[in-house]
């Protein structure tokens, strides 16, 4: 067991875990103008496949597709999945009007560490361990050691111990996380968190219930 935490690979998780509402309904959103776009991408550019299978909510047929950019250690996104996403989810995801993706733009190692722990968990429970992460964001991500807290969050969610360790020193996994943040930057101009692609229109900051609701109601 310990030649385990002796290998390159081990040292990326030693670095990742040693340092360091209400649901409003939909057409009220226009009592609140809707944040202005900060630039446009390519949606067909935005779209095309990367190095890891996306992690997507909603019909694949709705009109309006989101994609967010996130990091588990950024404050704001944490806020944005606690108090904006619930509602955003049953307005306008389970309705069918929004297909919403996310992608993981780590900022640290213990950001890696944690969408590597979303990726490793049982299939279709990516979005519900990213939401378990951002709730308790506070207990690991801004603690001394994080390695206890993730192991116990890693566990409720059905981890062996064998499995969180494989995880965590997953070399290619990491490596393909990090390949999505950077071509997040260089071909989408990402380098903030939250950043949301709503259409191909680009929006940063954790936008509230209100906002996003103005946002998705103007192009549907």
């Amino acid at each position: 067991m310990a030649e385990i935490f002796m290998t390159r690979r081990s040292a990326l998780l030693a670095t990742a875990v040693a340092g360091v509402s209400l649901a409003a309904a939909p057409r009220l959103a226009f009592a609140q103008s809707a944040p202005k776009p900060t630039g446009t991408v390519d949606m067909e550019k935005l779209l095309q496949p990367g190095p890891l299978e996306e992690q997507v909510e909603g019909s694949e047929d709705a009109p309006v597709t989101v994609v967010e950019y996130a990091s588990m250690t950024c404050g704001h996104c944490a806020n944005f999945h606690k108090n904006t996403f619930p509602a955003i989810k049953e307005n306008y995801i389970d309705t069918g009007k929004v297909r919403f993706i996310m992608r993981e733009f780590p900022f640290d190692p213990r950001a890696a560490a944690a969408f590597m722990l979303a990726r490793c968990a049982p299939e279709g429970k990516y979005f519900a361990m990213v939401d378990v992460l951002f709730r308790q964001q506070e207990q690991w991500a801004f603690v001394k050691n994080a390695r206890e807290p993730l192991e116990n969050i890693a566990k409720l969610a059905g981890f062996t111990q064998e499995s969180f360790e494989a995880c965590l020193t997953n070399q290619k996994l990491l490596d393909d996380i990090n390949s999505v943040r950077e071509r997040g930057a260089s071909e989408f101009g990402v380098d903030a968190t939250p950043t949301f692609f709503i259409n191909g229109k680009k929006y940063s900051g954790a936008l509230s219930v209100e906002e996003m609701s103005a946002v998705l109601d103007g192009m549907l």
